[in-house]
């Protein structure tokens, strides 16, 4: 029973998540927040922290994985391990914190995300958390969203505390991985109908 199970487990799709951004945002207050419903505000920074959870997205069952790095330079090193694996990512600012937002920026272009994964149309979330400290803001929403709109990205402002559109970044970020996914199964079945019929044309030009 336990391996059909494990089996049944297996064959669901799975979509692995990174999140990325500055320490202290509440990256891994989000994190938590969608596993386990909780809001854990006192959290000790590991290098990684990997998660496994089933889900309904879209009335399909699947998995999400996520692996939640830590934001201190000391691991930046081995970051780009992790950013390989990864199929989108929840980048995330404290909107407390106009340096945590300044971050974003390297974080996504040429140091870290794009090098690795050599790829500007990766999917990807701007997340401005904390909305719920609404009067000590030092990001604007307009200001936020000029970043996302010039990334072309979508930006969601969260609370891990309330909960309030933690769920909403998840699922939005695995649907914008599942499209991505459809459309590479696309082009690479293109791709083998056109080596397929170079191939049948090759034999043919041999036969004659």
């Amino acid at each position: 029973m336990a391996a059909n199970k494990s089996k049944g487990q297996n064959s669901l799709a799975l979509h692995k998540v990174i999140m990325v951004g500055s320490g202290g945002v509440g990256k891994s207050a989000l994190t938590l927040q969608f596993m386990y419903d909780e809001f854990v505000e006192d959290y000790e920074p590991t290098k990684a922290d990997s998660y496994r959870k089933k889900v309904v997205l879209d009335g399909e069952e699947v998995q999400i994985d996520i692996l939640d790095t830590a934001g201190q330079e000391d691991y930046a090193a081995i970051r780009d391990n992790y950013f390989r694996s990864g199929e989108g990512f929840l980048c995330a600012f404290s909107i407390c914190e106009h340096e945590s937002f300044a971050g974003t920026t390297d974080l996504r272009r040429s140091e870290q995300i794009l090098r690795v994964k050599e790829d500007d149309s990766i999917p990807f979330l701007l997340v401005g958390n904390k909305s719920d400290l609404e009067e000590r803001r030092q990001v604007s929403i307009e200001e936020a969203r000029a970043r996302a709109d010039q990334w072309g990205v979508g930006y969601v402002e969260t609370s891990a505390k309330t909960r309030a559109n933690v769920d909403k970044v998840f699922f939005d970020l695995m649907r914008e991985i599942r499209t991505r996914k459809m459309e590479d199964n696309k082009d690479n079945g293109k791709k083998k109908k056109k080596k397929s019929l170079a191939k049948r044309i090759q034999e043919r030009c041999t036969l004659l």
